[in-house]
């Protein structure tokens, strides 16, 4: 008899056992490496998710995508400027009534563009599925991430069908890869280098690859169906240039919407530079902004 090779193959993700749950913090239940993909030949692909305790129906989500230059970074790292936060920034969503879930992805040392906008696009479906199970409500899930995660929550949400996202929060994010060579200063970037981290996440020198560079960028996706923005970025970021925030916040509005563009004086790039005060406060309002996509009000200081 033939050995049955289909065996072999990785059970669904849809039917895997959830995590047994812990608890962080009071109110709060912590679902921790849930397997929510198996890419053919990789790693299989999991998330954590923060889910508050007593909720009384289908909660929102916020879906934190991290950061590290598509290159390295720990899915449960919100930046240096929080990881001190007791609670944390996760626990204090999932205490103001958001279940946060927060997904590896591929690494640009693992497989180029377009695998980490699929990575996303993977876990927003398998959200779907396990609603349900969860106590989800996909219908109003806001997208939010940090620096090279901000630029991938951005080209998520603009390349989802619309309606799949509730809004996007993006921090320090890159939004225009074409466009990186005119807004950083002189000699601060090469497009035709091949070892950037640019030229790693698109397999090739940005210079080289024009059209994929276009296509791994947020700007050139947004049209009519684009959801709610906010758009933090510092003024002083010395590694990605508040103009990039700028780029997109002008295409969606040239294509009818209305973003919030909030440009912190004196922000460096991870928020260096800011004070805890400041820090907070950015924090503070991606709390309020995602409320108001998922129509939950509260004030936006809840949560702590």
């Amino acid at each position: 008899m033939p050995f049955p090779f289909h065996l072999l193959a990785p059970p669904d993700p849809a039917a895997l056992p959830l995590p047994h749950p812990a608890r962080p913090a009071d109110g709060v239940t912590l679902l921790r490496g849930a397997v929510y993909a198996v890419p053919d030949g990789g790693r299989p692909l999991t998330t954590d998710l923060w889910l508050p305790e007593d909720a009384t129906g289908p909660v929102p989500v916020v879906v934190f995508v991290h950061g590290g230059a598509w290159h390295t970074g720990l899915r449960d790292d919100p930046g240096p400027r929080f990881r001190a936060w007791r609670p944390g920034p996760f626990a204090r969503l999932a205490r103001a009534g958001f279940a946060v879930v927060c997904p590896d992805y591929r690494l640009s040392g693992e497989a180029p563009h377009p695998a980490q906008r699929d990575d996303l696009a993977a876990v927003l479906a398998w959200l779907r599925t396990r609603a349900g199970d969860l106590g989800f409500d996909p219908s109003r899930t806001v997208l939010w991430g940090e620096s090279a995660g901000g630029h991938l929550a951005a080209l998520t949400a603009l390349t989802q069908p619309p309606g799949t996202v509730a809004g996007c929060v993006t921090w320090y994010a890159p939004t225009d890869l074409p466009g990186l060579a005119e807004d950083r200063p002189e000699g601060t970037y090469d497009a035709h280098d091949p070892a950037s981290f640019e030229a790693l996440l698109l397999g090739g020198a940005p210079a080289g690859r024009p059209d994929t560079a276009r296509d791994a960028s947020p700007v050139t996706h947004v049209g009519t169906g684009a959801p709610p923005f906010l758009l933090l970025h510092g003024t002083d970021d010395s590694l990605v240039p508040p103009r990039q925030s700028v780029r997109l916040a002008e295409a969606l509005r040239a294509a009818g919407h209305h973003p919030d563009l909030c440009l912190v004086g004196g922000g460096d790039h991870l928020w260096v530079g800011l004070s805890d005060a400041d820090a907070a406060d950015c924090f503070a309002r991606t709390l309020a902004f995602a409320r108001r996509c998922a129509g939950t009000g509260g004030a936006a200081g809840s949560g702590t």
